[in-house]
């Protein structure tokens, strides 16, 4: 369906057109969404910044998400939480975890890139597309909580349900393909190769007009 990254975030910068000249505030969900948010943020005249959540991996298999948390701490789970595989402890351990990652994370960032307050902006979660949908789930509560005035979550592609979930937490939502046989979001580029924190530290230091 796209060949990069890069070309999915044209064609949503399309997609999302009506917001050019509105100062609409681009956040990515890192690393993956950077590339894209920065097409994207070009091409409406917006300002770039990330908002950084992340998967909380299940036990067996650390690539599918039983819930996400945010760099402030808050998990949200599914109901998976509830069964013998995914225990109250294990989650406590994947959450210190994944909440050090995001520190860290915040702590590369932030030299080159101060955050910016969503308070009364128009802004847009970038993501390269929804399997699950908790690291967006997460990604807009995180959002939702500093007062924006308008959110609208940009996808390349999504699973019909996680979709159609995401929607009625959200303003709007973009997404260029909801195909009915959904494994992964990286089935649906030719380039999904892993984004370093280097390359997004790159897109960030850049000025954005």
């Amino acid at each position: 369906m796209f060949r990069t990254r890069e070309e999915a975030g044209r064609k949503l910068a399309a997609g999302l057109d009506k917001y050019k000249g509105q100062n609409p505030l681009i956040l990515a969900i890192p690393r993956g969404a950077v590339s894209m948010a920065n097409v994207i943020a070009n091409a409406l005249r917006g300002d770039l910044d990330v908002v950084l959540v992340h998967k909380l991996g299940h036990p067996a298999n650390e690539e599918f998400a039983v819930g996400a948390i945010d760099e402030d701490g808050q998990i949200y789970v599914d109901e998976l939480k509830d069964t013998n595989d995914v225990t109250q402890e294990y989650l406590e351990l994947e959450r210190d975890l994944q909440l050090r990652r995001l520190k860290r994370r915040r702590e590369l960032y932030t030299p080159v890139r101060q955050q910016i307050d969503p308070k009364g902006r128009i802004v847009i979660i970038v993501d390269d597309g929804i399997a699950t949908g908790w690291t967006l789930k997460a990604a807009i509560r995180a959002v939702k909580q500093k007062g924006p005035k308008k959110v609208i979550v940009a996808v390349g592609v999504g699973s019909p349900d996680s979709v159609a979930d995401i929607s009625h937490s959200v303003d709007e939502v973009v997404c260029l393909y909801t195909p009915r046989e959904f494994q992964a979001v990286g089935q649906f580029y030719d380039d999904f190769a892993q984004v370093s924190d280097d390359e997004v530290v790159e897109i960030l230091s850049k000025k954005v007009h």
